[in-house]
This record gives structure tokens, sequence and C-alpha cells, in this order.
């Protein structure tokens, strides 16, 4: 490809409600055999995602001949609230499946690659194995449970900072105070502020969800930024935390040093999007039906569509 793509906009589901935007190669049939790659929405932000990072990934995609569809969830961006009362999550993986219905319906795509930044890598790695049609899962900053070597990278440094001595004797320093409950897994004061990624209710959660998707042959693309500290700090801490899951050759690792959650630098997305491409086009996914390009009648206007 040229670095040429098309878009247009669609309507999904059933109730015509959920707004997406399709980007995919001029020539539809160079991403036939392919499988369809979809973006998420990253927390409440609209299917832009932060910097119109969602954009330009799926144009840099359909530019080397891939379709990509990006949209709101209900009650996200241009997508109305549903109206059947389902709670958040379970309203989610709707939208999600709807999503997939139409790529396969209109689009002939039966393999899907789902990407998400944070909530959106979440809802990604819930809803994978559920559906046969996930081939690939690219989780940027996933929810990850905190473990015993986290805290020691997260702690170590403090320990030969002054200031941080001084606030100990002066009886001002909470973190030390909770440095060895965290060691040993019983961090009271953090779960009774902030959601604890540690208890076993949202561990088995995320547990279930990776080995869903291992269980149907998923691939992995996992990468975690330096920019939230607070949550994981080192490559290894997704493995270490799920250390019954067998992932062998299905997983690729990436801790994104110096990158902050948003990719909000230009030279950020540019690490990214070449990470994506690379993995996207090396990764063998599993095969399923062929899929067959768009029919000759589909008219796709040219426009820079948010």
């Amino acid at each position: 490809m040229t670095g040429r793509f098309r878009e247009q906009v669609f309507l999904l589901g059933p109730r015509r409600s959920l707004v997406g935007i399709l980007t995919e190669p001029v020539d539809p049939a160079a991403a036939t055999g392919r499988p369809a790659i979809v973006l998420l929405n990253a927390g409440i932000i609209h299917r832009v995602g932060p910097g119109r990072m969602s954009v330009l990934l799926a144009r840099a995609l359909a530019a080397r001949g891939h379709a990509v569809l990006r949209f709101d969830l209900s009650g996200i961006g241009d997508s109305p609230a549903r109206a059947d009362g389902l709670a958040p999550v379970d309203g989610a993986m709707a939208d999600i499946h709807e999503a997939l219905d139409w790529l396969e319906s209109a689009r002939r795509f039966d393999r899907v690659v789902l990407m998400g930044l944070c909530s959106g890598a979440d809802h990604s790695l819930v809803y994978a194995g559920k559906d046969p049609r996930v081939v690939g899962l690219a989780l940027f900053d996933p929810s990850t449970p905190r473990t015993r070597r986290y805290y020691f990278h997260h702690y170590l440094p403090r320990l030969f900072r002054p200031k941080v001595w001084y606030n100990v004797i002066a009886g001002r320093n909470a973190r030390v105070r909770r440095l060895a409950a965290n060691l040993f897994g019983n961090d009271r004061e953090t779960a009774a502020s902030r959601p604890n990624l540690r208890s076993r209710e949202v561990h088995a959660i995320l547990e279930s969800g990776y080995r869903a998707a291992l269980a149907q042959g998923v691939r992995f693309l996992i990468a975690l930024t330096s920019g939230v500290e607070d949550r994981h700090n080192y490559r290894e801490q997704v493995l270490d935390a799920f250390p019954r899951l067998a992932f062998g050759d299905r997983l690729q690792l990436e801790y994104l040093v110096g990158v902050d959650h948003t990719f909000s630098t230009e030279a950020q997305r540019a690490q990214l999007f070449r990470l994506v491409t690379q993995w996207v086009e090396s990764t063998p996914f599993a095969v399923g039906a062929k899929s067959e390009p768009a029919g000759e009648g589909d008219d796709i206007e040219f426009h820079d569509i948010p």
C-alpha cells in the first residue's frame, strides 16, 4: 500500500445505535484473509482515543492492508446508552458482540483482533474467551495485580532517600508503614482507599479471562507503560501475577520505559504503532473461514472522519 485508506461511518447492531468508523485499504480485497481489527474505547474517551491515538493507529494499519473498526460503546461518545438495563460490563460485552456480528455479516470477517487501552484492554480480555471469532488481543496497560516483586521495585529506591527517613522518624510516612504489609499481601490501607487488584474476586475474573482466551488459541500482545507505576513497574508482572497460566509462545510482552499511559507524544505513538504493526503482521493467528471482499456497490467517501 502507498499509505492510502478510506473511511466510512456505520450504525452497528440490531438497534443501529452503535456509531462506528471502518477504516480500510482503498482496495478492500487487500484485507481478505486477514483478521479485522477492533479498537475499543479507553475509559469514557470518544472513539478517537486519547490525543486521536485510535484514529492514527487505525489509519496506519489500514494503509498496510488491514481493516480496522473503532466504535463507541453504548453511553460513550456518539452512541446512546442502552435501554435494556444491562449492567455496564454486560452492556459492553453485548456491544462488542454486536460489532463483531456486523463485521461478519457486512464485511465477511470471521476473525477479529481486539485492541484496547486501560478499560478497553480489560473489556477485550473479558470478552475474548466468549467468542471464537477473537483470535488476537493487543492489551495496552491492562489491569494487572501487584506482586511482591512490584512492591520491591516500588519501595526499594525510596528507602535510600534521606527525606523518606526523616519522615519516618517524624512519623509522617504512610508508605513505609505499609511496606511490610504490602510485601506479604496484606495491604489493608490501600484496599480501603482504592480498588484492590489483589482481591480474590478481581484476580479470579482476570485469570478466567486469560484462561478462556488461551483455551481457544488467542495470541497476545501486552504492552505495559512506565507511566502508571502505581499499577505496574516491570515487564514480567503479568506472568508473576498469574503464575498458573501457561502462555507458551502465544504472548509477546513489552514494558515501555519513558512512555506515559495515554501515549501523549508523537514519538510515543510512533513506538506503539511500530510495535502493533510488527506484531499483527508477524503473528500466526488461528485460521478461520475465508473472508470475502466488500461488495462493489458500497460507496465510501474520502474524508477526515473523527
